[in-house]
């Protein structure tokens, strides 16, 4: 359990830090989007990050049970998959680009996952 609360603790920071930043319009999502598509550096750099962070996850944080740390090991999958992506098929990936139009409203849900990470890492 206490992977699992220093985990929630550098996940709730992280999160609430981008989307917050996202929300009040000082991160260009937009802009960074576009600089991330038109350099195959960055991309092949964000799919071997997020590869190794998703892998160190799984393999440290490989948790099937009915309570909330069951959320990192998901987002560990998730990072993994996506790591995976990015590196096979970037142009797939490349695809999802459009979801993040509205800044403010992502800025917004990232926060609620931060609070949620936050909370069981410090107060939970």
């Amino acid at each position: 359990m206490e992977l699992s609360i220093f985990i929630a603790k550098i996940l709730g920071l992280a999160y609430l830090a981008v989307g917050f930043n996202m929300w009040n319009g000082q991160m260009n999502i937009k802009k960074m989007i576009e600089d991330f598509e038109n350099s195959s550096a960055l991309v092949y750099l964000g799919g071997i990050m997020t590869l190794i962070i998703g892998m160190f996850l799984i393999e440290y944080h490989n948790i099937w049970v009915k309570d909330w740390t069951v959320v990192i090991t998901i987002v560990g999958w998730m990072a993994t998959l996506k790591g995976i992506l990015l590196l096979a098929n970037p142009q797939f990936m490349l695809r999802f680009k459009n979801y993040y139009r509205n800044t403010k409203s992502w800025g917004i849900f990232i926060m609620i996952i931060g609070l949620f990470f936050a909370y069981y890492g410090f107060l939970g």
